[in-house]
């Protein structure tokens, strides 16, 4: 069965989900989204997700008409007629984007219906995302600090989640020529303190404290989030801190965090080994508790995903890097 795209109120083939030329967000990059996923074919925070949106939404002034309940529903539904495309196993991962529509000054060559905001969500299998990813579990990520920097807040606001990504595909251009293939761009705030990576939020513990970057200069991930509740309910102290590559190089250990993987442990940094050298026993415990809570084996799910599609794109490092 061919999956289907909700766009603008309607259900169209994959194929056929396109935006024009003269949308703002191909001129500009001007488009807002989120990215979701499930457990057990549940959607994992949804809610979250569509209220982090719609900040980003009021933020960058796209006139919307639909409330966020409404989007809530279109996303379900969205699942819904696509259920019959997917594998009893599968989870869904949701692509929901939000374009301001074409700009003013080709309104002429619209109809009126179609000169107002875009408003496209997708459903396809998380395991294209994570495949690839269950050997990291045992290898860890080799994070890499790029001369690309993180756009600041002075300049444009990270807490918005925005399709305006060159600086991220920059980064991961870089960090693709380094030798391996578990290598993560880890990008460096204006200051010269760690602040995410391109696409997913970063961690270290020491003498058994979770330390994050403050939320200042990156996206306040959903994950992140989440994983100050798994602290909460496992009685661990996590804080948010301005951590340089020195409080990294000198961590117990280190992980990433990000939707479609929820953790995944970073055992080096630039080349040099952190803590062990391997997945540690804090970043075990909290990938177990989260499995608990969502009902799944977090590790065993994509390594068997892995298995499945092996022979496509498993080999694949990062869904966020860039490979000629």
């Amino acid at each position: 069965m061919e999956r289907l795209i909700y766009f603008n109120g309607k259900f169209v083939p994959e194929i056929e989900a396109k935006v024009s030329i003269f949308d703002s967000a191909l001129m500009f990059g001007d488009m807002v989204f989120e990215m979701t996923r499930s457990f057990n074919g549940k959607q994992f925070k949804l809610r979250e997700h569509l209220e982090r949106l719609y900040k980003s939404i009021k933020y960058v002034r796209i006139p919307l008409e639909m409330t966020i309940d409404e989007m809530e529903e279109k996303c379900h539904e969205t699942i819904k007629v696509n259920q019959k495309a997917f594998m009893p196993h599968d989870e869904h991962r949701l692509m929901i984007n939000v374009s301001r529509g074409p700009l003013s000054i080709y309104h002429e060559i619209f109809p009126q219906a179609e000169r107002g905001p875009n408003v496209i969500i997708a459903d396809f299998p998380l395991k294209w995302t994570v495949a690839g990813m269950g050997e990291l579990y045992d290898r860890g990520i080799n994070a890499v600090i790029p001369s690309q920097r993180a756009i600041p807040a002075s300049l444009l606001d990270p807490k918005i989640k925005n399709r305006s990504r060159l600086h991220y595909q920059m980064a991961n251009i870089e960090v693709s020529n380094w030798k391996g293939d578990n290598n993560w761009a880890l990008l460096l705030d204006p200051d010269g303190y760690i602040a995410e990576g391109t696409g997913d939020n970063f961690f270290i513990v020491k003498d058994g404290i979770i330390i994050t970057p403050e939320g200042r200069n990156i996206l306040r991930g959903v994950s992140r989030d989440t994983i100050f509740e798994i602290a909460k309910e496992l009685k661990l102290q996590c804080i948010e801190k301005n951590i340089d590559p020195y409080d990294v190089y000198n961590a117990d250990e280190a992980f990433m965090t990000g939707t479609p993987f929820s953790i995944l442990p970073v055992t080096g940094l630039n080349g040099e080994v952190i803590g062990s050298g391997k997945m540690g026993q804090i970043t075990k415990t909290l990938i177990k508790k989260w499995g608990q809570n969502v009902g799944v084996d977090l590790i065993e799910q994509i390594k068997s995903f892995n298995e499945e599609t092996q022979g496509t794109n498993a080999s694949a490092p990062s869904p966020y890097s860039f490979k000629k």
